[in-house]
């Protein structure tokens, strides 16, 4: 379990974490959200005791990490896939690791093996594609066997079967009872991933929920419906004091979850549907709905600009 109160991190000053607090459970995979510039990676540095906060506190198991004796075996981490000794085999570079926190070196290979990279065992890092790393960086986090699993963007790089193996590995790590905390800006795959989210904007607690709350809370539902007997149907619908409206190829869209009785005033009223479908916002759209405020760069786009003979009266962007 990793636990979070009240901690900050001031750069001058910058508020780069502020005054988050929240828990990262056991037994299910919790991932964490934020705009960059957010704070996620300062949030990571910091529950490793790589940068040290300003206020508040966090601890590992109850414990600050600077007080585990034997850290990896404790939780273990891929923040930065590059950070390896270029002129060490994948091998060495575990095998120091392991040595350094009293772990034995059968599990060299062990890792190595999970994740695919026994063939390259005795070839240096400097040569690592960057999907290649990253394995040898998740082997470097699963080498201590940790109840506790970090993971900073972990797949970079990736081919499509690396991807589905890595979403693989973190539900069978959470299935085992182990606490899993992953960031990714891949929202996709966070939403096949996790279980649980904490999203952050502007160093600030903005969510700590289950992903279907999540989604359900952030984003818009509705129902889309088709028919040959389009004003019949508009009819049908005003007179239950339900309103719709257009949308493309036809289409017309109700807000809310009323699929159901919409169905059942076809069945009454005897007319057709083509397309009966609720629909609901992804995991991407309800988070750009609630980080909207929380952006620190936003791109304005711009129209390309319009050939010359469209007309004397155009004046360019």
């Amino acid at each position: 379990m990793i636990e979070l109160e009240g901690l900050t991190k001031r750069y001058g000053d910058t508020v780069a974490v502020d005054r988050l607090t929240f828990t990262v459970r056991p037994g299910v995979v919790t991932g964490f959200l934020g705009p960059n510039g957010a704070g996620k990676s300062t949030t990571m540095r910091m529950i490793l005791g790589l940068d040290h906060p300003t206020a508040g506190d966090v601890r590992i198991d109850g414990r600050h990490y600077d007080r585990l004796k034997d850290p990896l075996t404790y939780i273990g981490a891929l923040l930065d896939a590059k950070a390896v000794h270029g002129g060490r085999s994948a091998y060495n570079h575990l095998l120091c690791l392991a040595q350094s926190n009293g772990i034995p070196e059968r599990r060299v290979a062990e890792v190595l093996d999970t994740v695919g990279l026994t063939s390259v065992a005795r070839k240096k890092a400097k040569g690592f594609s960057l999907g290649m790393g990253q394995r040898l960086g998740i082997a470097g986090a699963l080498l201590g066997d940790p109840r506790i699993l970090m993971f900073d963007e972990p797949v970079n790089g990736l081919d499509p079967e690396g991807i589905h193996w890595i979403r693989t590995l973190m539900k069978s790590l959470a299935a085992q009872g182990r606490t899993v905390f992953v960031s990714s800006h891949l929202m996709s795959e966070m939403a096949l991933t996790a279980e649980h989210l904490v999203v952050i904007g502007q160093g600030r607690l903005l969510a700590d929920t289950s992903m279907a709350d999540f989604i359900r809370q952030n984003s818009r539902s509705y129902v889309r419906i088709r028919s040959p007997q389009r004003e019949r149907l508009l009819d049908v619908l005003h007179e239950a004091g339900i309103t719709a409206v257009q949308a493309g190829g036809g289409a017309l869209e109700v807000e809310g979850d009323k699929a159901e009785r919409i169905g059942e005033l076809a069945a009454r009223s005897g007319f057709v549907l083509h397309e009966l479908s609720p629909r609901q916002a992804s995991l991407e759209e309800a988070f750009m709905r609630l980080t909207a405020d929380a952006v620190e760069y936003h791109a304005h786009s711009r129209p390309d600009p319009a050939p010359q003979d469209w007309g004397a009266g155009w004046k360019g962007a």
